[in-house]
């Protein structure tokens, strides 16, 4: 079989990389293990929350599909941080999880040059340094000119109950055993982390009216720029906490637990802990929160949202049924601890590819991330890079000052992690201009130019911008700007003005209220630009550069930054290490032009 663009693994990755390979013209196959988990939701039901939210209306402004997806899946949908500034606030959505692997697997079987195959893939073929293909299990070749590895947990994956440890990917799926070793051979350094999961209850065994009711937003906030009308609230979410008792049977039973027992050696997500890390860690907290949550409309099985674990089935039962709530709970699925093979992403460039192999790209959990939007993001990217790889065209890479998106690329690819990475809006420092509501008119052009975003977007986002400038003008031509700049102060817009839609008044609303900050950021982000986009030569000898430290020699020798900004972001090379590579460059380019 031939195809331009391979991709392996149809999780929130895979099918943003194969879509965004397919919408650019390329011939491209999606392989995945089993077709039943396209687009799975193994942990949580939802889409979004604090930071997630932004990736996916970035990845919507870009011509994703997941936003478009959570919009038609969605049961519940809430802003969150709503009492806070417009830089945090963040959307989230409660979805249907098997109306959303539908809605994905739809998408995808409707996509024009997509193939989508079940089957292992087993190795990458490489050839004087680039990919020319994979085999799968059963025997069979695909000659590609790229490939986009997306494997999510499933690479060697096991599963950790208490004392009992076996080979499985998640919801008792089959693990990927085979392309490890390819990955290895492809000089990648593989390691261990993990995540764990809650577990789910039989709804008839949950007592609701003992717990406190979480309802949606109304009206609905969509993901996506293009759903209209937006979608409506389906679904209602309960909220209970721990108490003592609980506590006291973890503690009696912490020895159990697979990372306290020494069964379990691989690294965990501090930003999602379970259940036992946090009544170990804070011990000082009475109490910690748990969200009970419908997994569909119509669906027999709630996630308990805060309880992930690892601890013996007998323990989980009596934990869970400690809660005010849930004292009858029937447990139809454990909580369970999984740990699986990943890569350090300080071997990729900034576009996502390996860079000792041309046409190998690499995206979501293998990168060392958590969490589905930030695997959708990174699936997006190298599939549009993977796409202008074979088309020998520059890649496509945003900036930290551009999106979220290139901040969490530039952390993976330039700092690393030494733990499940998860996206948070702490990490962007322009966190004011990187609004989610903004996200399309920072990015749906770029991603025009790139080729993937429709013409039915730009109209969009054109129409979208013409509605802000008009606004805009009329409000320093009435003089309202002065009486906007008040925190308590909205935007109504009077009858002989025109017709305006909601995300343009809401728009030119927060520009004239946070003029005066957004003024100080842009100015920043001018100044940092000059680092950025000051070019450091792929030859670079920093073995023979005098003054650096011999630290900053060999990470900068390792990493090979492309600018003088991501070297300065390296950990290990200092502000003395950047100057002295500042003087280099001067006399560099003098020389050249001598």
């Amino acid at each position: 079989m031939k195809a331009q663009v391979a991709v392996i693994g149809a999780g929130h990755a895979g099918c943003e990389a194969a879509l965004a390979a397919a919408r650019m013209g390329l011939d491209t196959v999606l392989l995945t293990l089993n077709l039943e988990s396209v687009g799975l939701m193994p942990c949580n039901p939802s889409i979004g929350g604090t930071g997630k939210g932004h990736l996916v209306r970035e990845i919507d402004a870009l011509g994703g599909e997941m936003a478009l997806a959570a919009d038609d899946a969605l049961i519940q949908g809430r802003m969150l941080n709503t009492g806070k500034g417009p830089a945090v606030r963040s959307l989230r959505a409660q979805e249907d999880k098997r109306a959303y692997h539908l809605r994905m697997l739809r998408a995808l079987f409707a996509q024009e040059r997509l193939t989508v195959i079940q089957a292992e893939a087993a190795e990458i073929l490489v050839s004087n340094g680039r990919v020319t293909g994979l085999t799968t299990h059963d025997g069979g070749r695909i000659d590609c000119q790229a490939v986009v590895v997306c494997t999510g947990v499933y690479l060697k994956s096991r599963i950790i109950i208490g004392n009992q440890m076996w080979d499985q990917g998640p919801q008792g799926l089959l693990p990927a055993n085979l392309l490890s070793a390819s990955l290895a051979d492809c000089g990648l350094t593989l390691r261990r982390f993990k995540t764990g999961t809650p577990a789910r209850v039989d709804e008839r065994s949950i007592d609701f009216d003992e717990m406190e009711m979480q309802p949606g937003d109304e009206p609905v906030t969509p993901f996506s720029f293009l759903t209209d009308p937006p979608p409506v609230n389906r679904a209602c979410c309960y909220l209970t906490w721990t108490n003592e008792r609980t506590h006291e049977i973890i503690r009696n039973n912490i020895h159990l637990a697979p990372m306290y027992s020494g069964k379990l050696h691989s690294t965990g997500a501090r930003y999602c802990p379970s259940i036992e890390d946090k009544v170990i860690r804070f011990a000082d907290k009475d109490r910690h929160q748990l969200f009970i949550e419908p997994e569909g409309i119509d669906y027999p099985e709630w996630y308990i949202q805060g309880m992930s674990s690892g601890l013996p089935r007998q323990v989980q039962l009596d934990m869970y049924r400690s809660i005010r709530g849930l004292h009858r709970a029937v447990l139809t699925r454990l909580a369970y601890a999984i740990e699986y093979d990943c890569i350090d992403p300080t071997v990729l460039r900034p576009s996502l590819q390996v860079r000792e192999v041309a046409g190998l790209f690499t995206a979501g959990q293998i990168n060392g991330t958590s969490g589905y939007e930030e695997a959708a993001a990174q699936g997006l990217i190298a599939g549009m890079n993977a796409a202008l790889y074979v088309r020998g065209r520059d890649p496509f890479v945003l900036g930290r000052d551009q999106a979220y998106i290139g901040v969490m690329t530039d952390d993976l690819t330039t700092k690393g992690t030494d733990e499940p990475y998860r996206m948070m809006t702490s990490r962007a420092e322009y966190r004011l201009y990187l609004r989610q509501d903004n996200a399309d008119l920072r990015l749906t052009a770029l991603a025009r130019a790139a080729g993937l975003a429709t013409d039915e977007r730009m109209r969009c986002t054109e129409r979208k911008t013409a509605q802000i400038d008009t606004l805009l003008r009329r409000i320093r031509d009435s003089h309202l700007d002065a009486y906007l700049r008040r925190p308590e102060a909205r935007l109504t817009v009077p009858e002989d003005w025109g017709v305006f839609d909601r995300a343009a008044v809401e728009e030119a609303e927060l520009q004239i209220k946070f003029e005066g900050y957004l003024s100080k950021e842009q100015a920043r982000i001018e100044q940092a630009r000059a680092m950025e986009e000051k070019a450091l030569p792929g030859n670079l000898p920093y073995e023979d550069i005098g003054g650096l430290r011999i630290e900053a020699r060999q990470k900068l020798s390792r990493q090979r930054p492309q600018t003088l900004g991501q070297a300065s972001r390296i950990p290990g090379v200092s502000p003395a290490d950047i100057a002295v590579l500042t003087v280099w460059l001067s006399r560099y380019e003098r020389s050249a032009h001598t």
